[in-house]
């Protein structure tokens, strides 16, 4: 899951160089306009970025949650399987 959106934020960025070099290249701007257009679209970028890694760092998180409920909820249950077994050997052997 975080292979495919690291994946979408490079194409994402490669595409992001290609469409600016394009841009000058065929530009009928003049340079200080190009370079205006640029900068907004690199901060564009940088903004788009930041998000995906503040989304990447939530869902991490949550997963991490879930992997500890599921640790506590896994050390309980072997907890009262270990209580079990040793009531039923107190028990056996008492008889």
């Amino acid at each position: 899951m975080s292979e495919n959106t690291g994946a979408k934020i490079s194409y994402f960025l490669v595409g992001l160089g290609i469409g600016a070099l394009l841009g000058i290249l065929f530009a009928p701007k003049s340079g200080e306009e190009t370079r205006e257009y640029l900068a907004k679209k690199a901060e564009e970028g940088k903004e788009y970025a930041q998000r995906k890694a503040r989304e990447l760092r939530e869902r991490a998180e949550e997963v991490l949650e879930r992997g500890k409920e599921a640790v506590s909820r896994q050390r309980q249950q072997v907890s009262a399987a270990i209580e079990a077994g040793r009531e039923a050997y107190e028990k056996a052997k008492a008889q």
